[in-house]
């Protein structure tokens, strides 16, 4: 079974965008990640909870290994993913 990398988002958001990116292309093209991770977006819009949680730090990611709050680079990620 495949961990799941959450990503804390909202429509509109580029800087979500840009992360989603990251995390897809490390997913599709780095065998290692790709056969342990899936992403799960999670839309905080319309949640009070989560937009009062994430909603200045989005984009945010959260796995077993904790939260990745922007900004991060590739190998940043890359080091998160490796302690998941």
């Amino acid at each position: 079974m495949r961990g799941v990398i959450r990503l804390y988002t909202t429509a509109g958001c580029h800087l979500c965008e840009q992360a989603e990116a990251m995390v897809m292309y490390l997913l599709e093209n780095e065998q290692q990640f790709g056969d342990k991770f899936e992403l799960l977006e999670v839309e905080i819009a319309g949640n009070e909870a989560l937009v009062e949680r994430f909603g200045i730090r989005i984009p945010v990611l959260e796995s077993k290994a904790g939260e990745l709050g922007w900004p991060f680079e590739l190998e940043d990620l890359i080091a998160w993913l490796n302690k998941a």
